[in-house]
């Protein structure tokens, strides 16, 4: 794999990630997509030999921008009705139009800059489909993702205890051993 091209023909191939790439398709949200573990699971997987496997995620992080009605209720709604859609996969809709607040940064403009602000740079993609075409959101580019290199994003590096605990507590090198931990050091020379 060598670019978002690569990565988006890799979900297209797999059923499942088209499928539930589709779904969300269908609910017509402004600004939607499906990130973080979906896509960096994918590739990490494919990377690593494995065929990817969309039954190992936590859950599927459903991304939307509507500033005009960012309720939380909305969210859990969108989940339900995804849910009936198709049960197998724990769904995670949230309109990040109201997650700076959650964050503690300053308001998000879209979806592009929300995700920006993601943890690591490998997690920051995200991919949707728009009329049979897989497309791939990723602000920081796909570069880190596809070398298996790990690193916080400009947006956490003020934020590295938080980084830390979530590196351990995810565990991705027992399941990925080829990836590469960048220091995560406090200090103006942060990765």
């Amino acid at each position: 794999m060598r670019g978002p091209a690569d990565i988006a023909d890799l979900l297209a191939g797999e059923a499942g990630f088209r499928h539930a790439l589709g779904l969300v398709e269908s609910l017509a949200l402004p600004d939607a997509w499906i990130g973080a573990g979906f896509v960096r699971n994918a590739v990490w997987d494919a990377l690593h030999g494995r065929r990817p496997d969309l039954g190992r995620l936590d859950d599927i992080d459903v991304i939307f921008f509507d500033p005009a009605d960012f309720a939380r209720d909305r969210d859990t709604a969108l989940e339900h009705r995804l849910r009936r859609l198709d049960a197998a996969p724990a769904w995670s809709v949230k309109n990040q139009a109201r997650m700076h607040l959650r964050n503690g940064d300053r308001p998000y403009r879209d979806t592009l800059d929300a995700i920006a602000h993601w943890p690591e740079t490998a997690t920051v993609v995200a991919a949707r489909l728009v009329g049979g075409q897989v497309e791939i959101l990723a602000p920081w580019g796909v570069d880190d993702l596809l070398d298996l290199v790990l690193r916080p994003t400009p947006a956490f590096r003020h934020k590295m205890d938080v980084y830390r605990k979530r590196l351990a507590a995810k565990d991705w090198l027992s399941r990925w051993p080829k990836l590469t931990v960048l220091p995560t050091r406090n200090g103006p020379s942060d990765p």
